[in-house]
This record gives structure tokens, C-alpha cells and sequence, in this order.
């Protein structure tokens, strides 16, 4: 199966824990001294279902940090990071992309993490600090003993842009609705988090204008249950291609030869993402915006009624 191209082989170089069962790794590589930029909000996956966000300095190009959550309930990528990796140990990091880059303007920018989505958020603030940009940060976590990276928040940021935000301290919690309703015209939004906060973010910002809400999940979405029905994709050459209720478009279109990268499998990532011409998706990932949907599609979970037009 095609996954995305291996480009670096880094050497852990620094391990610490962290608050809230959450490890954090600086990489390096073995022999350059300087790694590729990388925007703020970028992630790189790592081996062929882990995909971590980098939540460093984007102007240190010495070393990639990552934090990764333990998540017991998961499929066993976090829980072998925190039981395996050590300083010296090789970790394989594919090209980096980004759901959620920044967009240029001059308007403010409200930031909302929930626990350890805070990773791909803090390296968004560092940027907009570093640009003197308008921003608010809003750290959303159970409590104060449970909240990672807590203090490089608080040396690196401006106490003036920060509000922590904690469920056993009532004095400092924010009702998110109540938060998103009030904003300015020129205003972006840009969160990440567990389901429920993801969840509760996403609808208070429903009303928000098109292309003013961006976000990232690490979780996979939750299916409606209802039972899949097959479909037919047609490629841009006219090939039509069958896809039955037991198979995933993405493993279609692989066992028909078409050439598609992937990493999780699971809708998440973005690696497989491609083009639609004509359609009628039903979308099942956690990937793509309320813009995207209207023109690209996720083949490892989305399917379709009928028959969806791509452009491969």
C-alpha cells in the first residue's frame, strides 16, 4: 500500500514528561543541522498511522518538539511512544502538512485549545507574538495540576494574550458560546481538542462567516450507524470504478490501480485527500472544512450516493 514517502529518520534527543500523562520529544537529525521550516499548526505524520503536531518554535529549525498524549483507548501509536521511546531512539517523520495554517490579515485572531490540543495552538501564538498580531489564546483543561506545557505558556507567551481556563477552579471558566458571540467582523477562529470541546466549539461557531473557522482533530469522527451503501466513482478519463459496501473507496481505487498515498485510514490525516467534479459525497472524515467539502473528499472513510466524479 502506498503511504506517505519517508524523508527523515530523526534522533530523539530530549524526553520529559509532562502534566496530564503527556510526553514531550524533541527530534533532531543525525547528521544536518537544520531541519525544513514548518509553519505554525503543522503536523508531521510518523511511521504510517501517528501523526503528531509540532508545537515548537518555528523559527528553531534545530529540532522538531512533539507532545503526545497518552490515550489508552487508542489503537496503541501514544501508548508505545510513552512506553518505548528514550533519548537515542529513531523515530521516522514524513512530510508535514497543515489543516490549519494562519491566514494573513490584520484582523484578531481567538485561539482555543482543549487539553492536549494545545500542541498545534501554542505554535500558532508564538508565531502571532512574534508578528505582534492581535490574539487571544483560551486554554480549556480539568485543572491546573492536569494541564501540559502549562509553564512554557506562561515564559513564553504574553500574560496579557492568555486565559487558562480550568474546570475545578470556577473562577476561571468560560462558557465557549458566550465566547464566540461576540466577535468582529475581521475575526478567525482556530481550535483543537478532544471530541466534546471540538464538538461545542464547532457549533458555537456556527454562525461565524465562511472561511473564518479552522480546526484540527486527532480523533477520528463518530459514525452515524447507518449501514453503507455501494457507489460507483468515475475518474476524470471516464473509468468507472465500483465500490462495495464492504470495501472503502480508498481501497477501491488502490485495487483498481490508481496510485493514492495514506497514512491513518481513518480520516484524520488528509493524506488521501483528492478533487471532486461532480458529486454527491456523504463525508465521514474530521479533515475538512464546511469550504472544503463542496469540492474535495476524503476516500479512507467518505463515501457517496450514486456516483462521485473525482479528479484522478
Amino acid at each position: 500500500m502506498a503511504s506517505p514517502r519517508i524523508i527523515m529518520k530523526l534522533t530523539v534527543t530530549a524526553v520529559r514528561k509532562e502534566p496530564g500523562d503527556v510526553l514531550v520529544i524533541d527530534l533532531k537529525h543525525p547528521r544536518k543541522p537544520v531541519l525544513p521550516a514548518f509553519e505554525a499548526g503543522s503536523h508531521v505524520p510518523e511511521g504510517k498511522v501517528r501523526q503528531y503536531s509540532l508545537c515548537g518554535d518555528a523559527t528553531e529549525l534545530s529540532c522538531y518538539t512533539i507532545a503526545v498524549k497518552r490515550e489508552n483507548d487508542g489503537r496503541g501509536g501514544s501508548a508505545w511512544i510513552h512506553e518505548t521511546i528514550v533519548v537515542g531512539s529513531t523515530l521516522p517523520v514524513s512530510a508535514q502538512r497543515n489543516h490549519i495554517a494562519l491566514k494573513p490579515g490584520e484582523g484578531p485572531t481567538l485561539l482555543l485549545a482543549g487539553g492536549v490540543g494545545i500542541t498545534p495552538v501554542l505554535a500558532m501564538a508564538r508565531a502571532l507574538a512574534r508578528q505582534a498580531k492581535p490574539f487571544e489564546l483560551h486554554y480549556f483543561t480539568r485543572g491546573r495540576a492536569l494541564t501540559p506545557l502549562l509553564e512554557v505558556i506562561e515564559d513564553d507567551l504574553p500574560r496579557d494574550n492568555v486565559r487558562f481556563h480550568f474546570d475545578d477552579e470556577p473562577a476561571t471558566r468560560q462558557d465557549i458560546a458566550a465566547l464566540l458571540a461576540n466577535h468582529s467582523v475581521e475575526a478567525q477562529v482556530y481550535y483543537c481538542g478532544p471530541p466534546g470541546f471540538m464538538a461545542a466549539v464547532g457549533r458555537a461557531a456556527e454562525p461565524w462567516p465562511e472561511g473564518t473557522v479552522h480546526f484540527e482533530t486527532f480523533q477520528p469522527p463518530e459514525f452515524d450507524g447507518a449501514p453503507p451503501e455501494p457507489f460507483l466513482i468515475e475518474l476524470r478519463a471516464g473509468r468507472v470504478v465500483e465500490v462495495s459496501a464492504e470495501t472503502t473507496a480508498l481501497a477501491a481505487l488502490r485495487a483498481a490501480g490508481v496510485p493514492l498515498m495514506a497514512s491513518c485510514e481513518n480520516g484524520v490525516c488528509g493524506t488521501c485527500e483528492c478533487a471532486m467534479l461532480a458529486r454527491q459525497p456523504i463525508h465521514r472524515d474530521a479533515v475538512l472544512s464546511k469550504e472544503a467539502r463542496g469540492h474535495r473528499f476524503i476516500p479512507c472513510v467518505s463515501r457517496a450516493t450514486g456516483v462521485l466524479k473525482l479528479d484522478l
